[in-house]
């Protein structure tokens, strides 16, 4: 079995289920951090077959090294993300914790 036939590969750091936007660390994430079964994953993402699952936690079993590398690249990518985003939050975001502090403070006066 061709396991690369499963996937897009647009970069070193983007991989993608074929036929589909979803990137395997969504895949991998499910299923080594939240310890979910294959079963579990296709009801988070209708649009996956139980093969594509199967076949990426295969991909991920035989790259080991590469996909946790893949994957620790990842995580701390969104955890810097979230970093700026929580110190230079969007316009939008600003208004609406505004809007909420003075809704707050209307009802406690």
């Amino acid at each position: 079995m061709e396991l690369e036939k499963y996937f897009n590969f647009i970069s070193p750091e983007d991989i993608r289920i074929r036929g589909t936007r979803i990137g395997i660390e969504s895949v991998l994430y499910e299923y080594i951090y939240r310890e979910r079964p294959p079963e579990e994953i296709i009801q988070q993402f209708p649009e996956l077959t139980l093969d594509q699952v199967y076949a990426t936690i295969l991909y991920y079993l035989n790259n080991k090294e590469n996909i946790e590398a893949y994957l620790a690249n990842w995580l701390e990518y969104g955890k810097t993300a979230r970093a700026n985003q929580r110190k230079n939050p969007p316009p939008v975001v600003v208004k609406l914790r505004r809007l909420k502090k003075e809704t707050q403070n209307a009802l406690t006066s």
